[in-house]
């Protein structure tokens, strides 16, 4: 069982950094247009609508790697508190009166909304040129595809956390810098950083 969760945290996790190469592409876009339209005086119509698409894009197929990463936004002031099996309960309760029927619903009317673009061949109407939506639209089925799947793994993350009482391990992924480990690592102390400090506000006290 583990194995497989760990898997599909494979499968969302080389999803959301693929697409995340999108910024990559959109600051080289605004930089762009902004000296097209400033240096140049020759915006483009459609740098706008093709801004929306790749942000867009990048949003929503990242849900399923933040989901994967456990990053979702919560209220983790009273949440950290709890035992993990309350945790574990909380979260599965959640997901099941919230998660579920709201992604089957983006799924659901994703899949009919992105037909009907594709039968009409929609292009956006923003401009007057405006680039095509149908490709776009595809992107709402297939990401909430993947929220859909990922969510199911953390559901039954939290059974298998309610019968032994400890959370299953993750893929680890970017995480955010533990100054304690850092200083560990480049051997600073905090006599060391407070001696700095003294020896700063010596020297602007001298300068002046």
């Amino acid at each position: 069982m583990q194995k497989l969760l760990l898997t599909i945290d494979k499968i969302s996790t080389f999803v959301g950094q693929a697409f995340s190469w999108l910024i990559i592409g959109l600051t080289f876009l605004i930089t762009y247009e902004v000296y097209a339209r400033y240096a140049l005086d020759a915006p483009h119509s459609w740098a706008f609508d093709i801004m929306l698409q790749m942000y867009g894009t990048l949003f929503m197929m990242a849900g399923a790697y933040t989901l994967s990463k456990n990053g979702m936004v919560r209220g983790d002031v009273l949440y950290s508190f709890l035992p993990l099996r309350v945790q574990a309960a909380l979260d599965l309760s959640l997901y099941i009166l919230f998660f579920l029927p709201g992604v089957a619903a983006l799924c659901w009317a994703g899949f009919y909304y992105a037909g009907d673009s594709w039968r009409i061949f929609e292009h956006s109407s923003i401009t007057a040129d405006g680039p095509p939506l149908y490709h776009f639209k595809t992107i709402i089925p297939v990401a909430g595809a993947f929220i859909l799947v990922q969510g199911i793994v953390e559901m039954v993350r939290c059974i298998l956390c309610l019968k032994t009482g400890t959370w299953p391990s993750r893929i680890q992924d970017v995480e955010e810098v533990d100054i304690e480990k850092l200083k560990a690592t480049v051997h600073v102390t905090d006599e060391d950083i407070a001696k700095l400090d003294e020896y700063v506000m010596h020297e602007k006290g001298g300068s002046k």
